[in-house]
Order: structure tokens, then sequence, then C-alpha cells
């Protein structure tokens, strides 16, 4: 008979003189704040390895005694008093100045919904980037005082662990996470009891308990279906992170988007601004909806209020990331649910039709149609999400429908390494309060190239270390020999070694192409073990569980770095994590980027690396069309979409070996007299002038709250009146143009003209037949612009006014005087229009003449 193992923790007393410890444990304030985490691991550097930087639980197993010398350490107690004093004063900033230019913090709320929050490793509610960007947003949220509150779910199982085998097998294993070790309590109402919300699925009702977490100044609000109430199936929905099957994700879906909006109500808050970070929390639209149909009115001006308070932010071009759910699916979940939107269930479909898609429900779809602000993460993503989603706006021009952006940024307070943190305290005090400022960071070259060079050096041998002890770990537990170990880390195993490291750590999706380095493994070689400029390439990445192409990817590197050629200069690390990635962004000397253009959204790792003084060399695609400036790194240019994916690889990895061959090596060793290259100390300078600034996260919640938060809540408030008389007005006229559009005609009313003479202008009249509509209804557009190698640029807009009815037609004229003299290219249209849309041209209707 097997014996049992009971598990027995002792916990500590806390000395009161120390109390601040379990505050500082409970915010998660303490994930960007550096000092506070310190003060854990100056307790138990060991134990606080052990806990994976979780402060709650390093508290729940520290050493009494530990505790008590502490106490009365001296040295200790002034740096506790520092970090409480500290932790104390950020709680007691108020909001912004420069948000207060925009928002009012006693009336505006925004309410932020993302499937995933990636703050810190020991919270672990994340995948990747997704996650990492919305835990960026929120802790940028917070530092500028915005009013916010973040909707999520909590997870039982986070993403996955990875060992990697002695094979190269990816292995997949779970932990399940214990709450009582995570920075939340129960959320409870007004009168302090616990909230629970209920949602309807398939006939029944599932129960979903609440949890609060504080990350700085914000609120978290995480759903959790693990009740003693549910069935053991419901209690599963919220178990695993992207866990189950299709129909586990719409389960999860539901729980986020309609139980979310449920939460908010029982909370007692009134959002002003709804934010869908990624369709997975589209559902709350539906919610909203039909709260509105409940009061009386019908689905289409519910719909209309409900889409003008609501951003949507779209994040991946590839199809993968968007999910879609089948009629049967939707039928069997929503069936009851279209009734209370008083919808036809064909209707409600529609919501979510897409043309690849179109008998399914598209979760994008349901999020654009349900929202009047929506956003790619970079200006290249803004572009190709103009295209991807233009089936909303059927006739519009992609360049010009309501599709815009907002590019990524890395919140610097958590991914800037302690280091240059410390050196910008002593140099540079008003810093952090200046990463909106560009001209401001023309200080970093106030730092002696001497000092920059040796603290990049020193970064790199701690990252160094770091890699080391886990290769070791990794290879003796898959029980490998000691002369092979011994081969693989020999130029590991010395951090202090001069050698120039590339680093590439990212998940491994096909798109991504992490084996492009080895189009050429020959040439590879060559450039690797050159014994007077070694060069040394390290490798992170999980690949998702179902993803086997991904997986391949992670063999294949495998068996490449066990190659006699290259054993020992191709390190593959397991298990990338935040820790593991703040490690690496901030020590190697070139980070790596090579996807297949353009389906890199963003990519923020290179802006985690870049603001460190990391050089990158990337594919112009993603944040790095904006940030690369030819200073600061370099370029790949992608061949075009329509080169044969074979050709346009070879050539890129062609290209790619060719920079690192003749300029990232002989730079990086050009070390003449000085000992360290002058040279490349300027690269990275620039590097850090030219990223902090502009790729950090408070730029980026700055640009949500002018570009997108403003004008929502602006256009929600006008919504709203009279008791949303302007979204009913809205609502039928929308539904009148929809009936009477298809008809609509246009047609020149004059001899068109081919010249004029300076000074002059063309008259040009348009006849429009209108079909019931009113002249009121419609603009009309004369574009003026120049026409070259095939395509046309708006130059000017000239709008014609209308004159008079003839007949059946209205008649509309310009008097055109063009701004530009010589050759002059015009085109003449139609569009509905009305003074209460969002942005003119969000039908999706125009004609042409």
């Amino acid at each position: 008979m097997k014996e049992t193992i009971y598990e027995l923790e002792v916990r500590p007393n806390i000395p009161s003189s120390l109390s601040g410890l379990n505050d500082l444990a409970s915010n998660l304030l303490y994930s960007w704040d550096r000092n506070a985490r310190g003060l854990f691991y100056r307790l138990d550097h060991v134990l606080w390895e052990q806990c994976d930087h979780n402060p709650k639980l390093f508290l729940n197993r520290i050493s009494q005694q530990l505790l008590e010398e502490a106490a009365e350490d001296h040295v200790f107690m002034e740096e506790y008093s520092r970090v409480i004093s500290a932790f104390n004063t950020y709680l007691n900033k108020t909001t912004s100045d420069e948000v207060e230019k925009y928002l009012d913090p006693e009336k505006d709320l925004i309410a932020y919904f993302c499937a995933e929050f990636g703050l810190h490793e020991s919270f672990p509610i994340y995948s990747g980037g997704l996650g990492i960007l919305a835990g960026d947003h929120c802790k940028a949220a917070s530092d500028l005082g915005l009013p916010f509150v973040a909707i999520g779910l909590l997870y039982r199982q986070g993403y996955f662990t990875q060992t990697i085998d002695a094979n190269g097998q990816q292995i997949s294993a779970y932990t399940r996470t214990r709450f009582s070790e995570l920075p939340i309590e129960p959320a409870v109402d007004a009168e302090g009891n616990r909230i629970v919300i209920n949602v309807e699925m398939q006939g029944r009702t599932v129960k979903l308990r609440t949890w609060h977490a504080r990350a700085g100044h914000i609120d978290m609000y995480l759903l959790d279906s693990n009740l003693s109430e549910n069935s053991e199936e419901d209690r599963q929905i919220t178990f695993q992170l992207y866990g189950g099957d299709i129909t586990t994700r719409i389960q999860q879906e539901i729980v986020l988007g309609i139980g979310g909006v449920r939460l908010l109500h029982k909370l007692g808050l009134k959002p002003t601004v709804w934010h869908i970070n990624e369709g997975h929390a589209a559902f709350q639209i539906l919610e909203r909806s039909r709260e509105l149909v409940e009061t009386g009115m019908d689905f289409n001006s519910a719909l209309e209020l409900v889409a003008s308070g609501t951003v949507f932010t779209t994040h991946t071009p590839v199809p993968a990331g968007h999910d879609i759910f089948d009629e049967k699916l939707m039928s069997s979940y929503f069936g009851r649910y279209v009734e209370q939107l008083h919808l036809g269930f064909h209707d409600f479909m529609q919501l979510g039709a897409s043309p690849v898609h179109s008998s399914s429900f598209n979760m994008t779809a349901l999020a654009l149609r349900g929202s009047r602000f929506h956003n790619g993460v970079s200006r290249i993503h803004g572009g190709v999400a103009s295209k991807m989603e233009s089936y909303v706006w059927p006739q519009i021009p992609q360049e010009e429908n309501p599709m815009t952006y907002v590019t990524n940024g890395v919140h610097a307070h958590t991914f800037l390494a302690r280091e240059w943190v410390n050196l910008f305290d002593m140099r540079f005090r008003e810093w952090r309060n200046k990463l909106l400022d560009e001209n401001y960071w023309q200080c970093v070259d106030d730092i002696p190239d001497h000092r920059f060079w040796s603290l990049r050096q020193e970064l790199k041998t701690q990252m160094l270390e770091d890699v080391y002890r886990r290769t070791l770990r990794r290879y003796r537990r898959n029980g490998c020999n000691e002369a092979l170990i011994r081969r693989v880390t020999q130029y590991i195993n010395k951090p202090e070694a001069d050698v120039l490291v590339l680093g590439f750590a990212r998940r491994f999706a096909t798109y991504k192409r992490a084996t492009l380095l080895f189009s050429d493994p020959q040439r590879l070689a060559r450039i690797l073990n050159d014994p007077d400029r070694p060069v040394l390439l390290v490798f992170a990445g999980k690949a998702h569980p179902k993803d086997k192409p991904g997986q391949e990817l992670i063999r294949a590197i495998h068996e490449f770095a066990h190659r006699p050629e290259f054993i020992g200069k191709i390190i593959l690390l397991e298990d990338y994590n935040m820790a593991m990635a703040r490690r690496l962004v901030t020590g190697v000397d070139v980070w790596i980027n090579t996807p297949q253009f353009p389906l890199e959204a963003s990519g923020t790792s290179g802006q985690k690396a870049g603001i460190n003084g990391v050089l990158n060399l990337s594919v112009l695609d993603g944040w790095w069309g904006e940030g690369y400036n030819g200073r600061n790194g370099w370029s790949i240019t992608p061949h075009g979409e329509n080169v044969h994916a074979d050709l346009r690889d070879r050539e890129e990895a062609s290209d790619l070996l060719d920079i690192l061959e003749d300029e990232i090596i002989p730079i990086f060793y050009n070390r003449a007299a000085q000992g360290f290259s002058k040279y490349w100390v300027k690269l990275s300078k620039a590097s850090m002038k030219s990223c902090i600034p502009a790729f950090n996260s408070a730029r980026m919640v700055m640009d949500y709250v002018r570009k997108m938060y403003t004008p929502a809540r602006n256009q929600y408030a006008r919504m709203q009146a009279g008791n949303a008389q302007p979204a009913i007005e809205l609502a039928r006229w929308k539904k009148k143009v929809r009936e009477h559009w298809h008809q609509v005609k246009i047609s020149r009313a004059d001899e068109s003209c081919a010249t004029i003479t300076a000074g002059a202008s063309l008259p040009i009249h348009i006849k429009a037949y209108l079909d019931g509509l009113t002249p009121q209804d419609v603009a009309v557009e004369c574009l003026v612009g120049s026409h070259d190698d095939g395509q046309f640029v708006i130059r000017e807009c000239h709008h014609l006014k209308y004159e008079r009815q003839e007949g059946n037609d209205h008649l509309f004229s310009l008097d055109l005087q063009p701004g530009s003299p010589g050759m002059n290219y015009y085109k003449l249209r139609i569009y509905p229009y009305n003074r209460l849309l969002s942005h003119h041209l969000e039908t999706g209707c125009m004609i042409w003449l």
C-alpha cells in the first residue's frame, strides 16, 4: 500500500515593523517596482527563486528567524522604509495633467476587457504577446492615473510550462494555481457580500465568482466558474487559459463578455468607454444591447448606442487569431438569448458574418459592427487590418475606412534593466516624468561611451550566467553525459568572455520563421565559428501545444544546435516566460526578428530590447516599420506578397546573413585603441534615444486617450442625450439608407473639360438620383490629386453644394480651383452622410462616378 504524503506549511508571524510587506505583496505594483521585489530578494534570495518571484507565496514560507533578524537590521529597515514610502507616495498620486486635458477622473471610466493579462510571472493568467500588452496597458494606465478598470478571467491553470527533452521535443505541463498564493481577494458589494454573477448557457445557469486585484491605482476584476453550485463541466470553463475545444472557447467568451458586463453593474460601475482588446470579449456588445432592449429600445438603436462608446483593438492578421463559431454552436448557446434581443436568428448571425465564413459567426466581425472606434497595433498593421476587415465597409476604399492604428508600446519601468534605472536615477532625475518627451532623451548622449559599453557588457554577463544555469539544468535533467554538457556550454560557462550574442525569443509560430537563419547552414557556420570574432545564437520560445508545425521548429533548432559545426554556438532555452524575457532583452547584443511580411501586427519584444540599448535586426514589419530610422539598428526589406514563398525566404535569409557578416560583426569587433566599439555605442545609444520615448506604453495609452477614448466618450454622451433620441434617430436613418442605397445613381450634368487657365475655375455639375433619400442625406465630393504608377493620391477634397431638384434628380455643383499648377486629376463620388455619425464613412456605402 502506497503511503500518503500530507502537506503542512508553517507560516511566519510577520513582525509589526514589517507589516508593510503584506501591502507590497497584495498589490501588483510589485510587478513593475523593482525595489519592492528587491526587498523580498534580500530577505532570502534562494526562497525567492524557489517561489518563482511570488511575494505572497514567499511571505507564507519565509522563516520566522529571518524576518526577526531583518526587523533588527538597520540597513534593511532603512531600505524597507524607503520602499514603503515610495509605495505610498505612488498610490497617493492623482491623475496626470496630461490625462486631465481629455478625461474627467470623477466622471469617466474606461472598462478594458481582455482574455489574458500578463503583469508578472507570479500571476500566470497570460500566454504571450496579447497578455503582456494588456498588462503593460494596465501599468501605464495606473502610472498616468487613468480612470480605468480591467475585466478578465481567473484561470486555475495558466499557460503551460515547457520542457524540451533530449530529442528536441516540446513537453507541455500545466501547474494548477492556488488562488491563496495570488495577490487577489474576493470581490464584494457595498454590503460586503461576495459578488456572484449568473450567465445562461444552453438553458442552464452558470454561476461565476468574482476576484479583485489591485495593480497600482487600477482595479482588476476576474471571473471564475469553479463554484460548487455548478456542474463539474461548468466548473471547468475557466480552468485553463485557451484550453479545451471550441465549446470551451465560446463558453469562456460568454463568461468574459456577458458575465463581465453584469459584473460591472453589480459593482455599481458605469463606464463611459468600453474597450474590447481583441475579439474574445465581443459578446459584451450583445449583453449591453440586450439591457437596452429590455428597457424598450429597438435592437438597432440599442446597437447604435452601444457601438458609439466602444473601442475595438484587433491584434493579428493571422486567421487563427480570429475566433469563428459555426451556426450550430451559436444556435445552441444563443438561440434563447436572441429572443431577448428581439432579433431573428438570421439577422443575429449577420452581426458576425464575414466573406470567408459566411455561414459562421466571426467574433472580429461582431466587434467591428458593435464598435465605432477601431484600430490595429502599428501603422503597417493598421493598413493590413483596413484591407482584411474592409468587408464591413464594402464600398469604401480601404485606406479611407474607419480602421486606424495605435502602435503598441512596452512598459519602461518593467523592462528597463535595473542597472539602467539606477544610472538614470543618478544622472537624469526627471526621466520618469519625461517618457513622452522625445527631445529629453538626447540626454543618453551624455553618458560616457566607456561607461555605456561597460554597463551593456555587465548586463550581457548576467544574462549569460542565467543562460548557463538554465542550460545546465535542462541537460542534466535529460540525462546527458558531462562530455556533451561541456561542449554545449563551452562558450557560456565563461560569461565575462567577449562574444557577440544574438537573441531570438518569441512564440514559435511558422510565420515568425525562426529557422530563417539556417537557410544556408554552411555560411552560418562560417560566420559563427570565426575564432577572432565569435558569435553566439540564443533561442527561446513556446509553440502552442496543438501547433505541430511550431513544435517542429523547436525540434529543428535543437538538431542544428547539436551539429558538430554549431554545438555550443547555438543555445536553445526552455520555458520562455517574463522572467527570462527580462534577462534576454537586456543582455543580448542584437535582437533578431524575421516575420513573414505583413503578418507581424506589432511585435513588442524588439521594443523591450531597443529601450535597453540592444540593436534590432528585423524585417521591416510591425513596429519596426516605424521604429527603424537608419541609425538605430538594421532592416531587412521584405519582398512583396506576390513573390513565391521559397524565393522570398531565400532572398531575405541572404539579406540577413549579409547584414550579419558585412555590418554587424565588423562593427562590434572594431575596438581600436579604446578597447570597445565607439560606433556600436553610437548605434546603441540611438536605439535607446529613439525607442524609449516613442515605444513606451505611456505614449501608447495617451494615444488611446486622444485618438480613441476621448472621441468615444464624447460620442457615447452625445448618443445618450434625451433618452438616447440621437441613437434612435441615427439607427432609423441608417435603415432608410440601407433600403434605398442600391438604387442611388450619379452622373455628370455637364461636359467635362480637360484644361483651364491659371486663376480660372472648373464648373462641375452632378445629377444624383436618390430614390427617396434627401439631398441632406448625402455628401457629394470631388477629390483632387496626383496619379502616379497607377495610384491616385488625394491632395484636396471639395464638397459639392446642393443646388436644386430637376425632375427625379438632384443637382449638386462646385467651382473647382485646383491648388496645384500643371496636371491634376480628380474623382467624383457620393456617400450617405449624417451629422450624428462617429465616422463619416461608417455606413460602408459609396458610389463613384
